[in-house]
Order: structure tokens, then C-alpha cells, then sequence
């Protein structure tokens, strides 16, 4: 296969790509990085100089992609014969591309900065920041519950680089400050995710990792 994808099944950034993947049914190599062994980690850098995932390496067009949302949009142009993730309307494009932004500024970020504190010490923690992570989560999840008061996807009918963006914020995010009974319409978003048959498939090759997600304490 000319394409590999060096992820963790149970990085978040990397489930963006990966529903892409496969909701192209895209044939990969897959190849689990573990960044705490060294040589391995050495082997990323080589690729992609920052040292984190994703990065996907297209040997048939010696190209190597890193990011998640550059790879989602590489795959919609180059294998995205199945299902566009990005619309081809200039329009609908850009307002795609925003809302995975607000995903990945508004609900990823302050998620990990409330899961990765729990990692911390006792005296290295931040309650601080760890607030103001939640007090973003919960402006953000007003906004979604608003949006999401039709039903239906993060733009509407079609399934799209936003909601490959929305599946592992929300799916980890709802861990970090659950949503609460107010949040009906965004809770509802995230069961649809969850059926969604590309994100299914996601969560399952990672459940035998979810052990190691940190829960509060």
C-alpha cells in the first residue's frame, strides 16, 4: 500500500483522520507509534521534524502529511472519491473549515488541558487553567447546543471535515466536563457520531487503550 498512517488508536487528533480513512475506505498501512520508546519516537521525528501525530506518508506521491486537518483535506483531494468531507462550494468550504476550527481551538484544546492536568503531580497542577479550560468547554457547548437544535450533522445534511473534527472533542470532551442535562441537542450529536459507522469502527480498535485515559482525581 502507497499510503501510512503513524497514529496511537488512542490519540485524539489522530481519530480525525482516521474517520476519514475509512469513510472513504481508503486502504492504509497502519503503523501505532509509541512515543515513549525511543526509537520509535526518533522514527516520527524523522518524518515530520515536530515529533507528534498523525502524519501520513504517501509513498506513491512521496509526500508526508502531518496535521490532522491537512490530512483530512489531502485525503478529500487526492482519495476522496467516496464521500467529499470538505464541499467544493468556495462558501461552504470556508464555513467547513471554521467549524473544524472551533472544534479543535474551542472543545479539543481546553479538553486536553483538563485531561493532561490529571497526568501532573501533586504541587504541578493548574486549577487555574484547568478552570478556564471548563469555563471555554461550557461557552462552547451552549454554542453547539444551539446549532445542533435541528438535528442532523455539524453542517447540515452531509457528514464532513467538521464532524471528523467534532467525534473526538466531544467523545473526550464529555470525560473531561460532562455535558449535562442541558446539553440535550449536544448530547444527541454525539450519539449520531457514535453510530456513524466510520467512528464506530474508531472507538472500537480503541477500546483496549481506554484504560490509560486519565480520570480525575
Amino acid at each position: 500500500m502507497s499510503l501510512t498512517f503513524h497514529f496511537h488508536p488512542l490519540a485524539s487528533y489522530c481519530w480525525k483522520p482516521l474517520i476519514a480513512l475509512y469513510e472513504n475506505g481508503v486502504p492504509f498501512t497502519p503503523n501505532l507509534v509509541d512515543l515513549g520508546n525511543p526509537a520509535e519516537r526518533a522514527a516520527l521525528v524523522k518524518l515530520w521534524g515536530i515529533g507528534k501525530f498523525p502524519v501520513l506518508q504517501d509513498d506513491g506521491k512521496d509526500e508526508i502529511v502531518p496535521e490532522s486537518s491537512i490530512i483530512v483535506e489531502y485525503l478529500d483531494r487526492h482519495y476522496g472519491d467516496a464521500a467529499r468531507l470538505i464541499p467544493s462550494d468556495p462558501d461552504g468550504a470556508w464555513r467547513t473549515r471554521l467549524r473544524d476550527r472551533f472544534y479543535d481551538l474551542y472543545v479539543h484544546l481546553p479538553m486536553q488541558k483538563i485531561m493532561l492536568d490529571r497526568l501532573r503531580p501533586e504541587g504541578k497542577r493548574d486549577p487555574h487553567g484547568v478552570e478556564e479550560a471548563r469555563v471555554q468547554l461550557r461557552t462552547s457547548y451552549a454554542m453547539i447546543e444551539r446549532q445542533m437544535a435541528g438535528g442532523g450533522w455539524a453542517m447540515g445534511e452531509d457528514f464532513t471535515l467538521a464532524d471528523c473534527a467534532a467525534a473526538p472533542s466531544l467523545f473526550y470532551g464529555n470525560m473531561a466536563e460532562p455535558f449535562g442535562d442541558d446539553h440535550e441537542n449536544l448530547a444527541a450529536y454525539l450519539e449520531r457520531l457514535k453510530a456513524r459507522p466510520s467512528f464506530a469502527r474508531v472507538l472500537k480498535e480503541a477500546e483496549p487503550y481506554f484504560q490509560m485515559v486519565p480520570k480525575e482525581t
